[in-house]
Formats: structure tokens, C-alpha cells, sequence
């Protein structure tokens, strides 16, 4: 297993935050396939070439995560992105796939509200299953200090994280010390795309709230200290 190297300064956790993640861990590791959790997926929703390869990294993993309106694989289709689902991080705008309700009492969703520091309705999508619980997570705890470290304007100018980079840096949060391998990032290598492509659904533009110039450079940052290993 390779090192995991420590974060930079501007990233390391508050009391307040490692207190937080202190709470969520043993509801998050509940989910795992093993009992101690060594390796982590964490999938994008970017459209990606078949990899028998890659889908079995992420199907091996102890713990996978998942964003929005995800996709799997059909068991009849080319290997590309893999079957697992345990964790689901997604916002209040998500338009479920077909398989984003798929076992659903089998896994956790996690979501994001940062519209709520300005406007955001609180609201539960009409669509929500009545019997599915919710784990919010905090803005004090997960979305400013991720803004910042970002460099945007998380508090007064409307500038957040995607949701994507939302549940890979708590991801990292929860498991500092083990190896997070990430695929499906399409901002890794286009910073400057201004509409998203999904593995499933129609295209649709990158909201005037987010920076992923900014979720870039920060995702090289950990690529390149190690903290994850991107995969394409």
C-alpha cells in the first residue's frame, strides 16, 4: 500500500470538523463490505471508455461511493464503472438514474445543502422514497472549510464545491490514512468545460456557483502529494 502523505496546512481539519467526522465514521463504516476499511472508491459521473480493469477496482473496493445521478453497470453491458453502490453523496437538484434508488435500503445517502447559506428551499424532493432516511451534512463542518480551502467564496458570494468534489473530500476526511482511488472527474482534465456529460442523461451546464478551475487545481494537488490515485 503506497503512503499516504499528510495534508497541506490549509487543509487540515479544526476541532470542531475532526469532532463531525468523529460522529459520521461509524455510520459511514457500517456500510463497508469489511470490517476495517483499507481501500475506498470514489466515482464521478464522467462518461468513460469500457475498462474490466476499472470497474473491478472499484467492485474490490471496501467502501464505494457514488454521486447524484449515477450510473452502474447493466450486467449484460461492457465492464466500465462497476455494480457497488454503499454510499450515495448528492444534492436537492439530483435527477435519479435508474439505478439510484436500486437497493436503496442497502446503502446510505448523504446530502449536500450549500444553497441553503443563501436560498435554498429545505424541502425534500417529491420523489423521495417515504421509507429512506437522510443523513445531512453540515455547511459549517463540510462545505466552508472545503470552500476555502478552495479558494472560493463559500460565505457571502455564493461559490461552492460540486457535489462530486464534496464526497471526495469527505471521503478523505473519514479516512485519512487509507487509499482513495477516484475516477470519473471530468474537471481533472478540462478545468474550463462550461456544460457537464453524464454517464447517463443529458448534458447540462456547470451551475455559476461553482469554480472547478479552483476544483482542479486542487484535485492535482492531491493527486500529486498522493492523498488519492485518479484513474481514468
Amino acid at each position: 500500500m503506497r503512503r499516504v502523505k499528510e495534508p497541506v496546512v490549509s487543509e487540515r481539519a479544526t476541532a470542531a470538523e475532526e469532532a463531525y467526522y468523529q460522529r459520521l465514521r461509524p455510520l459511514v463504516k457500517s456500510y463497508a463490505r469489511a470490517s476495517k476499511v483499507r481501500r475506498v472508491a470514489v466515482v464521478g459521473n464522467q462518461p468513460l471508455e469500457p475498462s474490466a480493469d476499472r470497474a473491478a477496482m472499484i467492485d474490490a473496493a471496501d467502501l464505494v461511493f457514488r454521486v447524484n445521478g449515477f450510473r452502474l453497470d447493466d450486467v449484460d453491458a461492457q465492464s466500465t464503472v462497476g455494480r457497488r453502490t454503499d454510499v450515495v453523496v448528492f444534492n436537492r437538484g439530483v435527477r435519479p438514474t435508474p439505478w439510484f434508488f436500486e437497493a436503496y435500503s442497502d446503502r446510505l445517502y448523504l446530502m449536500v445543502e450549500p444553497g441553503r447559506l443563501l436560498w435554498e428551499n429545505p424541502k425534500l424532493p417529491a420523489f423521495w422514497p417515504q421509507d429512506l432516511g437522510i443523513v445531512t451534512l453540515p455547511n459549517r463542518e463540510v462545505i466552508l472549510p472545503l470552500g476555502e480551502a478552495l479558494g472560493a467564496d463559500p460565505r457571502t458570494g455564493g461559490q461552492w464545491a460540486t457535489t462530486g468534489t464534496v464526497m471526495l473530500w469527505i471521503a478523505k476526511r473519514l479516512f485519512p490514512d487509507v487509499v482513495i482511488d477516484a475516477t470519473g472527474f471530468s474537471f481533472v482534465d478540462a478545468p474550463a468545460q462550461s456544460a457537464w456529460n453524464h454517464a447517463y442523461g443529458e448534458p447540462s451546464p456547470v451551475g455559476a456557483e461553482h469554480r472547478i478551475d479552483l476544483e482542479s487545481t486542487l484535485m492535482h494537488r492531491w493527486i500529486d502529494s498522493g492523498l488519492i490515485a485518479f484513474h481514468h
